[in-house]
């Protein structure tokens, strides 16, 4: 009998391993089919590269920027566009994750439960894909870039729609290179720099210290700095690029002078400014479309006197993130609130029927009406009276360039944030270029591009 009920028990545990095993087959087969009928071992769909049979993928005129024919993806005639949509569209094979074709890439095929990857007549069902971007202000930042590496991004802080996304370096996804990953030149080209990276941001983090110093200095507004080109804190040398003299609050900003900012720094002290960093979006997750963002990161605690000086002008170990300072520009643009950036507009069958739209959407408070109204009169301030109009010609742009210092023998990183203030064109936008060195001399350029592109 002994022997009997140990040998049921046995069948009966192993019938309910089995029908567990089946469960999760079935729960993997239905959450997770695409991605199995989308690895690189499928030879139908995958032969001479990833999606050889799949859907189209558009910009916003309707301009293909990859399709599919007899079993090869396609993308633009023009060798610019390639290059300039590389990282939001993506690679054949799929390298670059964060884009499209590869976040995508079962919608794209069009798997579904009941038929797969192919139709009843053998043919691909892959859905189109129509994205935000516009390929002519993609190719326009590209080539602002000149060359250097970097990231552009700009949207349309009302509707939420990203109208360009570049990320360089880039190359060429019809004629890719055999020396990819040996030439130092493409360190990091399947990265999406603007997602997915973060950089020191000098003096655009100025920003986050105005800000700070708005909501908690009663008499910000008529105080004077005095400015003799370096200070003293803490027995440690703070510089500043000009001996800027008797200064105030607003031309400290519109001059980014690091005294000012490094004495308010200190004096508003590590809580306060990391009350105001996290407020604005630093520490804090953001996504796209569903895909993580890297985070912007700004950390005092226990800095000493001299490290919360450095940090308050935008160095120390402050970082930051593209797409994470763009919103940032849009919330100042909107009273304080973001609306959340997408690049989908639409998923569609072959029939044309949708199966996703890109809606607009409000995000979380980053910052207070009124700051945000401050903000706005000191960054149209700092483009009226120093940068001048004349480099954004009729756009009203309200901005602030920054020059961060990497090290490491390096040019500095130049960076520009900002926003247009015109009714008909609510473009906020965020360009760093690497090794750039100013950012008014190689940032400023590409946002330029970016907004004549778009009609200004």
């Amino acid at each position: 009998m002994k022997t009997t009920g140990t040998r049921s028990l046995a069948l009966f545990l192993l019938c309910g391993a089995f029908l567990f095993g089946i469960a999760v087959f079935l729960a993997g087969y239905v959450f997770q089919g695409g991605e199995w009928a989308m690895q690189a071992y499928n030879g139908h769909l995958t032969g001479g590269g990833q999606l050889s049979y799949a859907g189209e993928i558009l910009d916003r005129n309707n301009v293909i920027l990859a399709k599919s024919e007899n079993g090869e993806r396609l993308y633009p005639q023009e060798e610019t566009v390639r290059r300039a949509c590389l990282h939001v569209v993506g690679d054949s094979n799929g390298y670059i994750s964060t884009s499209v074709q590869n976040v995508y890439r079962s919608q794209l095929a069009g798997y579904n439960l009941f038929t797969g990857i192919t139709t009843p007549t053998g043919e691909s069902s892959g859905n189109d894909i129509k994205l935000t971007i516009d390929s002519r202000i993609q190719a326009a930042a590209y080539e602002a870039f000149q060359g250097k590496n970097g990231a552009a991004v700009m949207y349309n802080y009302k509707t939420g729609e990203i109208l360009c996304m570049v990320s360089t370096p880039a190359f060429d996804p019809s004629n890719v290179p055999d020396n990819l990953d040996s030439d130092s030149g493409y360190d990091g080209v399947y990265l999406n720099r603007v997602l997915s990276s973060s950089f020191t941001p000098g003096s655009i983090f100025k920003l986050v210290t105005a800000a700070a110093a708005i909501e908690n200095i009663p008499d910000l507004q008529t105080r004077q700095f005095q400015c003799p080109g370096k200070i003293v804190i803490n027995n440690n040398e703070i510089t500043c690029d000009a001996t800027h003299g008797t200064i105030d609050f607003q031309d400290g900003l519109a001059k980014s002078c690091n005294i000012v900012f490094a004495e308010l720094a200190v004096e508003l002290g590590a809580e306060k400014m990391t009350a105001m960093a996290n407020e604005m979006g630093f520490n804090q997750n953001f996504t796209m479309d569903g895909i993580a963002v890297k985070k912007s990161e700004y950390a005092v605690s226990g800095a000493e006197e001299h490290e919360l000086a450095w940090s308050g002008i935008g160095q120390y170990n402050d970082l930051a993130n593209p797409y994470h300072m763009m919103v940032l520009m849009g919330a100042i643009a909107n009273d304080g609130v973001p609306v959340n950036p997408y690049v989908i507009q639409s998923i569609s069958s072959p029939l044309g029927i949708p199966s996703k739209v890109g809606t607009t959407s409000q995000g979380t408070r980053l910052l207070s009406e009124s700051t945000a109204a401050a903000l706005q009169e000191y960054m149209r301030y700092t483009v009226t009276s120093y940068y001048g109009d004349d480099m954004f010609p009729g756009m009203e742009i309200c901005a602030k360039t920054g020059t961060a210092e990497v090290g490491g023998g390096k040019q500095p990183n130049g960076w520009i944030v900002g926003f247009s203030q015109r009714e008909d064109l609510p473009l906020a936008f965020a360009v760093v270029v690497e090794e750039g060195g100013y950012g008014r001399s190689s940032a400023l350029p590409v946002a330029s591009a970016m907004l004549s592109a778009a009609g200004g």
